[in-house]
């Protein structure tokens, strides 16, 4: 049985009007998904009213707090000495959020101490997935 990891964050809507707006987001790992990461937004938070999951990989959010790291939907970026900027991007647009690094560092140990980085494929569970790509026919 997994625990999964959450962390609530307050994250930064960047825009063009000078004030930036304060949205909370949840933050999520699963060792049974121990390359991903997930960042949850509220329906209140977004232009469709519901809730927004963007996923991506850990290695992304770490190396992302470091340097610049990221050239597909989700980009990651030190901005300043405490933030980390989140790009996210679809086709409607660019969502950009700073969360403090410091939030994002506390996640990542917590996520580290139930899977160590580089033990991830020590916790897939390859029967299951599997299973799931032949349709249950194992």
């Amino acid at each position: 049985m997994s625990t999964v990891i959450q962390q609530s964050v307050q994250a930064r809507m960047v825009a063009s009007a000078p004030r930036m707006e304060t949205l909370p987001a949840r933050l999520q790992y699963d060792p049974a998904d121990p390359f991903t990461v997930r960042m949850a937004f509220p329906a209140s938070a977004t232009l469709e009213g519901t809730e927004v999951v963007w996923e991506f990989s850990r290695e992304l959010l770490a190396a992302g707090m470091e340097a610049p790291a990221g050239v597909g939907d989700v980009r990651v970026a030190p901005f300043g000495y405490d933030r980390t900027v989140l790009e996210f991007h679809a086709v409607e647009g660019v969502a950009m959020v700073h969360v403090r690094t410091a939030e994002l560092r506390c996640f990542l140990a917590r996520s580290q101490e139930r899977v160590p980085a580089g033990d991830e494929h020590r916790f897939l569970d390859l029967d299951q997935g599997l299973t799931a790509l032949l349709g249950g026919a194992c």
